[in-house]
């Protein structure tokens, strides 16, 4: 059974929503499906970085009982920031800027579980890719005991972008990873700062790591080498709040 989500349904709802430039999470398309203005979206939505799926009619029909001619666009519960926005947003605050960055965390309840641990730390924006992330839905939602709705969201089309930008802003960048030497104990969160946190299976892209001006990880004590991704967003985050604090 398909969970309940936010849709449009239809070729002209779609085609309004993607001119104009509606935060869009994923499109859906029947299987089959050809002509111009077929080719025009596919354009345009790879161009935005939306991702698409080639799914059955039946699939489409279970989702929605209305007319929806073979497509329905999937809407965010709440809007993203830019990433202008969030770093601007940030530079506002009186206190040190942190920003986190998720690189390919897909599960809604980890999601939800780590914009909640966010905001109690304090944190002043997530980005996250367009492209593997998971979804502002009602799961994340009541996961993140509604943090996702009071903490801004940044969805870019590509990390490296983001991590160039924030870089040039002014940030440094921590990439967490078990493979780092460092531990985030004897790092230093002083200034502004951005935490990459990997996907639950992957753990942080090649790229992102080596564009990251230090890696840190987590010291371990027992025999299980690392912890879930919310739980180690959650030490880590309160590390910083830690030191900032001292």
């Amino acid at each position: 059974m398909e969970k309940k989500e936010y849709y449009i349904a239809g070729i002209h709802p779609v085609t309004e929503a993607i001119e104009s430039n509606r935060n869009i999470d994923k499109v859906m398309f029947k299987q089959g499906l050809e002509g111009p203005q077929f080719r025009a979206w596919l354009e345009k939505l790879q161009t935005k970085g939306i991702p698409v799926q080639f799914v059955p009619i039946e699939r489409l029909n279970r989702i929605s009982r209305a007319n929806h001619q073979g497509v329905i666009a999937f809407i965010p519960q709440v809007d993203y920031f830019s990433l202008e926005d969030v770093v601007s947003f940030a530079a506002k605050k009186a206190e040190e800027p942190l920003i986190l960055i998720l690189d390919g965390v897909s599960d809604v309840r980890n999601f939800g579980a780590i914009a909640r641990s966010a905001e109690c730390a304090g944190a002043h924006g997530i980005i996250v890719p367009a492209k593997g992330s998971a979804n502002i839905n009602a799961d994340a939602i009541k996961t993140s005991a509604g943090a996702l709705l009071r903490i801004p969201v940044c969805k870019v089309s590509n990390v490296r972008e983001a991590i160039f930008y924030l870089k040039q802003s002014g940030y440094t960048l921590f990439a967490t990873t078990e493979k780092a030497e460092e531990t985030i104990y004897n790092a230093s969160f002083k200034g502004p700062c951005a935490i990459i946190m990997g996907s639950e299976d992957k753990g942080i892209s090649k790229s992102a790591e080596e564009l990251s001006d230090a890696r840190v990880k987590i010291p371990m004590a027992g025999k299980i080498s690392s912890l879930n991704v919310s739980a180690a967003a959650t030490v880590v985050m309160f590390e910083v709040l830690r030191q900032r604090n001292a």
